[in-house]
């Protein structure tokens, strides 16, 4: 009997960590133990974590587990898309140039600034006062 292969990797976005693991299925996705629906209630965030399913066609093909760690919900979809997109490039090397050239194979190097001593923010300033 042959085993099912499950394909691993890791997606990252602001502080969020994903681990996914893709394995030949029916198209379900699990996050942290319960459907994606559930655990990223708004359809923005549902559609980014879907996006490099859609593109490659094969939203029915494969079952998604994974686990999200750090961040917040928005940064959490985002990793997720970025490990679909890695683990389906492990699948198959053909799907790269498609996921390229979306964007999906790129890790957001966006991160929060920093908030600086002496300011109220990372660019914002206290009020300056003449007198």
């Amino acid at each position: 009997m042959a085993v099912n292969p499950k394909y691993y990797a890791t997606g990252r976005r602001k502080t969020s960590i994903a681990k996914v693991w893709l394995t030949l299925g029916s198209g379900k996705i699990v996050v942290n133990g319960r459907d994606f629906k559930d655990y990223f209630p708004l359809p923005a965030w549902q559609i980014l974590l879907q996006r490099p399913l859609s593109l490659t066609g094969s939203e029915a093909r494969f079952d998604v587990e994974a686990e999200v760690r750090g961040g917040g919900l928005s940064g959490q979809a985002g990793a997720l898309a970025h490990g679909i997109a890695r683990s389906l490039v492990l699948v198959d090397e053909n799907l790269r140039p498609t996921l390229k050239k979306a964007g999906l194979l790129t890790r957001d190097p966006r991160m929060k600034e920093r908030k600086k001593y002496g300011q109220r923010g990372a660019r914002a300033r206290f009020q300056f006062s003449k007198r």
